[in-house]
């Protein structure tokens, strides 16, 4: 038996991947368009937005609309108090912290020279399916994709957001492990997503066990114009 001064724990037991639950196309749309809103940085206009997104959510089956309405409901409770920190709350769950990264190359490439290609990669897609990219964040940024996702009738747009499953499911399990309210959103978006091969689960796991690639290289990928003002949070425009 162990003292209780060993150095010999048990293993970590990793999360499993979720199954996916069989939505349609138009409720798949509408997870993802909640989703691109409620993960988006909750200032005073995101708030506004939460009614037109309760109503959005509102069709969907139980399990893919109650993660969303708890968060939703947790997020209206903390406006009530000016002292809830909520929006403080956010930029250190999702900007301190490696796991909890909002932008989906991170999680395949770290801060290293391949994340550029990797960017380019991703606005190339949203020009394939016909859009332009237009916002101030990334073209990575997971609610610019899964509203690229919801937007685009584009087999392209679903092919990106799965393209990253690894990424996302790894943002998911960080998410529950430390209890926070934005777990249940991402936990909706994966529940949307098909259900995937052992190769790709191999890899999910690999990922939650190491994180992300560490090698910094002082990449600078900002300057993309654009605005946030509506609904939507970000402008995948389609093509004239």
């Amino acid at each position: 038996m162990l003292d209780t001064n060993s150095r010999v724990t048990p293993r970590r037991r990793l999360p499993a991947p979720l199954d996916a639950l069989a939505l349609s196309r138009e409720q798949r749309q509408r997870v993802h368009m909640a989703a691109a809103v409620l993960l988006d940085y909750p200032d005073a206009t995101w708030f506004a937005k939460l009614p037109t997104v309760r109503a959005l959510v509102a069709p969907l089956p139980e399990p893919a609309r109650a993660p969303l309405e708890v968060f939703m409901d947790a997020a209206v409770q903390a406006s009530a108090s000016p002292s809830s920190g909520w929006e403080q709350r956010y930029v250190v769950t999702f900007d301190l912290k490696r796991k909890c990264s909002l932008y989906l190359t991170y999680y395949a490439t770290g801060d290293t020279r391949k994340r550029g290609t990797a960017l380019v990669t991703i606005l190339e897609a949203y020009r394939a399916a016909g859009w332009e990219f237009d916002a101030d964040e990334l073209p990575d940024y997971l609610p610019a994709v899964l509203e690229f996702s919801a937007m685009s009738d584009s087999e392209i747009a679903a092919a990106l957001l799965s393209s990253h499953r690894e990424g996302i499911e790894v943002l998911r399990a960080a998410l529950e492990e430390i209890d926070s309210p934005w777990a249940g959103v991402v936990r909706a978006v994966t529940l949307s997503l098909p259900r995937i091969d052992e190769a790709t689960r191999e890899r999910y796991l690999a990922l939650i066990s190491e994180g992300p690639p560490t090698e910094t290289v002082g990449l600078s990928f900002l300057g993309l114009p654009g605005v946030r003002d509506a609904l939507p949070p970000f402008s995948a425009r389609e093509h004239a």
